[in-house]
């Protein structure tokens, strides 16, 4: 799924806690939203592997969930949500499509890693491919608690999420066919000189 779909997911989870106690403030919506983003920072690495843990995120954010409610301050609230929010992006990337460049193909079977285990979990393709329709309605509905509940600020953020999406959306697909034209055209020295991650990520297209 995208990436602002993900943050969307933690947003919309904070806003629920946030019911319980208002008085924790932003940092707490802010922490969750920066956690449904967080695993997708390994995008240029080993992508859905390095950064994604939904079994150790899962734990990691119920620890934190009870020291949260043992002790309840805004650092503790963030602390959990964040953790909360990563598990949750981990583990609805087992949702969607797989790695592969064109995953509207449905050949790939490798959705994310999962750690504790060993093995990749493949995709159950309920949101097809990110950047999908169902990816961009699903968003969406992500983001109506916040655009209820948050005040101008996060509402405004929230709305450039949407755009993001919707942009994304109607570029995905485009995007690969102008990849399959120019990766290919890149010189083979030029090629020979980009990071490894950075090669093996273009070299899909070649």
């Amino acid at each position: 799924m995208m990436a602002t779909t993900h943050a969307l997911a933690g947003v919309a989870l904070a806003v629920v806690v946030s019911l319980f106690v208002p008085e924790a403030g932003g940092l707490p919506v802010l922490a969750a939203a920066v956690g449904g983003f967080f695993p997708d920072f390994d995008l240029t690495g080993d992508h859905r592997k390095t950064l994604h843990f939904p079994v150790y995120y899962s734990v990691a954010a119920a620890a934190a969930g009870v020291v949260a409610v043992v002790v309840t301050t805004p650092v503790t609230l963030a602390a959990a949500l964040f953790l909360a929010a990563a598990a949750l992006h981990s583990v609805m990337d087992a949702a969607g499509g797989g790695l592969e460049p064109r995953p509207w193909l449905g050949q790939g079977e490798r959705a994310v890693y999962n750690h504790a285990s060993g093995r990749w979990v493949p995709p159950k393709r309920w949101i097809r491919y990110d950047g999908a329709p169902e990816d961009l309605v699903l968003g969406g509905v992500l983001a109506v608690p916040g655009l209820l509940l948050l005040g101008d600020t996060a509402q405004t953020a929230i709305v450039g999420a949407l755009a993001v999406s919707v942009v994304y959306t109607a570029l995905r697909k485009p995007l690969v066919a102008l990849a399959d034209r120019v990766v290919p055209q890149i010189p083979q020295d030029v090629f020979d000189r980009l990071p490894g991650r950075v090669a093996s990520f273009i070299g899909a297209y070649r």
